[in-house]
Order: C-alpha cells, then sequence, then structure tokens
C-alpha cells in the first residue's frame, strides 16, 4: 500500500466557494477551478482551513446579506 504522505493533491474551489482537495494530476471536475496550492493533503487541509472561514455557500450568504439590508 502506497504512503499517504506521498500523494499530492490541488486546492480546488467551485463557484459556491466551497473547498476540496483533489489529486494532482487528475482533471478537476466541471464546476471547479484550482487555486494554486499544491501539496501533501495536510498542507492543502490547513491552506482549506485558513481560507475557508464561512462555511456558508456564496448564495446563501448573498441572500442573507440582502435580507439584513
Amino acid at each position: 500500500m502506497e504512503n499517504q504522505a506521498e500523494h499530492q493533491y490541488t486546492v480546488v474551489v467551485n463557484h459556491e466557494e466551497q473547498y476540496s482537495i483533489w489529486p494532482a494530476g487528475q482533471s478537476v471536475p466541471n464546476g471547479w477551478r484550482t487555486v494554486g496550492q499544491v501539496g501533501s493533503k495536510a498542507s492543502c487541509l490547513a491552506f482549506i482551513n485558513q481560507a475557508w472561514t464561512d462555511m456558508r455557500p456564496l448564495s446563501l450568504r448573498q441572500r442573507q446579506k440582502g435580507e439584513a439590508a
């Protein structure tokens, strides 16, 4: 069995600003784009932990912002 630490991942984000990781070198699924962060699973998850500060989808955040105005 391969060592998980050797696998490289890339951070991806969708139109709702939801983050995930994807195996580096594989085609990114439709609706997702890379953000330029590539590394170990742990380093990619650490990046997401810092970047994704609001877990609500973008559409919900915008709707709630509009209701508050």
